[in-house]
């Protein structure tokens, strides 16, 4: 077990102005990496969290006046009881009630993570958003109109002013302070969580102890680490639905070898983000288990582990199902999903 330990933000103490004679300071944000997670992804150097630079990021996570019919804003899609998915629904839904193609994934540890999208459109967290911003059926948004309605906004002048040492209301602060926002979302703090770092309240049944072993034989090879995914690509063998007809990371690389390939995500809330894979087509880890048992589609793509011995797929007997699916509950992450530190009012 590692040693915990805190990850101390060098910067100046405080950033400085002046306002009605108010003095402001912007204070760094310690950011705690957990002892059984592996090492950071993100640069906190390039892109330090501040309480401000924080809170403007909420701000912007939360407001609706981004999006072209003035409601649609990121937590619209990204609620967080349920690990910031859009709970319920197949396929996300943006402005004017526009249909995308996609489940919404959910947003956690990303600081960990080294792609983004279920097909690795970006490799930077701070430019992530600009994805879910500009698609028209997402947000719709327009940085120029942004700009204007926040130099327009008395709150974002002031928090822009003393969350960046330039102070400008621009696309690159306004991204930066999204990439703060979301570096600080850490999912650390389940009953799994407990159980690994020897805590108060970390027991688990011998049911979960045993899904805890199928788990680690069965699934631990593309869902790694305590992160629960080791952020390959790849194609878990679903039968292709050819009204959408999805490519996943072909889409980004252009190679045939992408072909169907999508992001592994991380199982950690898995009960509380139905419904699952890429396009939301299992609404139960139930379904989704019966589908790695008996519904693998073969495909010149399909992952190898998925095809062994003449063998599609991952045999699971019934008793398999439910001692994995007891184990899977232990990754909910109450704390995180009940923070006031995330959440929009």
């Amino acid at each position: 077990m590692q040693v915990k330990y805190l990850l101390l933000l060098i910067l100046p103490f405080f950033w400085s102005c002046t306002d009605n004679d108010d003095v402001y300071q912007n204070i760094p944000l310690a950011f705690e990496v957990p002892p059984n997670f592996p090492a950071l992804a993100y640069d906190l150097a390039n892109n330090p969290p501040t309480e401000k630079g924080f809170e403007l990021g909420k701000k912007l996570f939360y407001d609706g006046r981004l999006s072209s019919d003035g409601l649609v804003s990121c937590g619209f899609c990204h609620i967080q009881q349920n690990a910031f998915t859009h709970h319920g629904h197949t396929v996300s839904h943006g402005v004017d009630n526009a249909v995308g193609t996609r489940n919404t994934q959910p947003i956690q540890n990303l600081a960990y993570q080294t792609t983004f999208m279920y097909d690795g459109a970006t490799n930077h967290l701070d430019l992530q958003p600009v994805i879910p911003f500009t698609n028209p059926v997402e947000m719709n948004g327009n940085f120029t109109k942004a700009i204007a309605m926040m130099k327009a906004d008395p709150e974002y002048q002031k928090l822009f002013k003393i969350a960046f040492a330039d102070g400008e209301i621009n696309s690159e602060n306004m991204l930066k302070a999204l990439g703060q926002f979301m570096v600080m979302l850490t999912s650390s703090n389940s009953r799994f969580d407990k159980y690994r770092r020897h805590e108060s309240g970390g027991t688990l049944t011998n049911e979960e102890l045993d899904g805890y072993v199928i788990f680690n034989a069965k699934c631990s090879s593309c869902h790694a680490t305590d992160l629960f995914t080791d952020n390959s690509f790849r194609n878990n063998g679903l039968p292709v639905n050819l009204a959408v007809n999805d490519v996943g990371r072909y889409r980004v690389t252009q190679l045939t070898s992408d072909y169907y390939k999508f992001k592994v995500p991380s199982l950690r809330n898995i009960e509380k983000t139905a419904p699952y894979m890429h396009d939301g087509r299992f609404f139960t880890l139930e379904a989704v288990l019966e589908h790695y048992n008996s519904g693998v589609v073969a495909s010149e793509t399909l992952d190898p582990i998925l095809y062994k011995n003449g063998t599609l797929g991952i045999a699971l007997t019934e008793i398999e199902k439910i001692k994995l699916i007891a184990f899977l509950k232990t990754l909910t992450d109450n704390q995180y999903l009940t923070d006031k530190r995330f959440s929009e009012y």
